[in-house]
């Protein structure tokens, strides 16, 4: 039982909120099962699988297997908060640009069959000799096209802030301008970029109204503002998922995650 501290901790937590883990490093080298029960054991209620890792929730499985995976979710209490996939849509070539939505439908359907709410898509660069603006529409259109084909299924498409140039919140502002389906939305990345120009503040709040079930958080103990973060959350009124993205690796990945788990109640809490 949580000591009396800690249940005033809890009791201050923003109802709606929760922690998962995003399979980046931290769980890359796991079968689902390990996944899982690595998952319950440190107080993580629900995960995003990154794909071409361990556990191999892929759109080659068939149907039977994804029934598998679906069933694994279903007797766990760990929840399938969605697929991380690295579809991306702003080549200036007509051909990877089509394979880009055409795989990202092939998650879609995926990720109806195992069970999840949701897939992760980027942007990744604006290309050289590309006009800027060129890119924005191009990325925006086709989020609209897959968010079409995903609201159909019931998977919300996650865009997150992520890329050379698409990193920049005033450039996510404006492809969420032209990509304006409901079901297309912004999945924050917690960047170092978050910060320039005007500040997070004013980078928050230029896609605060198009914010996902997903918000990816990092390292707790860096330079990152995760406190004014995390009031900004609550002073939207924000409820979804806190999905840890770390890019380090661990020996004691059990350990690390129960002290994550703690730090991100206090502070969170204090918030």
């Amino acid at each position: 039982m949580p000591s009396p501290v800690a249940q005033a901790v809890l009791q201050k937590l923003p109802l709606g909120v929760e922690l998962g883990l995003v399979t980046y490093n931290w769980g890359r080298d796991w079968t689902l099962p390990e996944l899982l029960r690595i998952c319950q054991q440190t107080g993580f209620r629900g995960v995003e699988l990154r794909s071409t890792h361990r556990h191999g929730v892929e759109p080659s499985l068939s149907k039977a297997q994804r029934r598998e995976v679906a069933r694994r979710f279903a007797d766990s209490p760990v929840v399938l908060v969605g697929l991380g996939t690295a579809c991306e849509y702003h080549s200036p070539d007509p051909a990877q640009l089509k394979k880009n939505i055409e795989l990202t439908k092939a998650f879609v359907l995926l990720c109806h069959d195992v069970g999840g709410t949701g897939i992760k898509v980027r942007p990744n660069a604006l290309p050289r000799g590309v006009p800027t603006e060129k890119t924005i529409d191009q990325i925006g259109k086709a989020l609209n096209q897959v968010a079409a084909f995903g609201q159909d299924y019931g998977v919300q498409i996650r865009l997150e802030v992520h890329g050379h140039g698409t990193a920049e919140l005033p450039v996510v502002a404006r492809i969420m301008q032209v990509a304006d389906h409901p079901n297309a939305t912004v999945c924050w990345n917690s960047n170092p970029t978050d910060l320039k120009g005007k500040g997070l503040e004013h980078n928050f709040r230029l896609v605060a109204s198009r914010l996902g079930d997903t918000v990816h958080i990092h390292d707790l103990v860096s330079d990152y503002p995760w406190l004014e973060l995390f009031r900004l959350l609550k002073s939207v009124k924000y409820q979804g998922w806190l999905l840890v993205e770390e890019s380090r690796q661990t020996t004691d990945p059990v350990r690390v995650m129960k002290y994550y788990r703690a730090l991100w109640q206090y502070m969170l809490a204090l918030a």
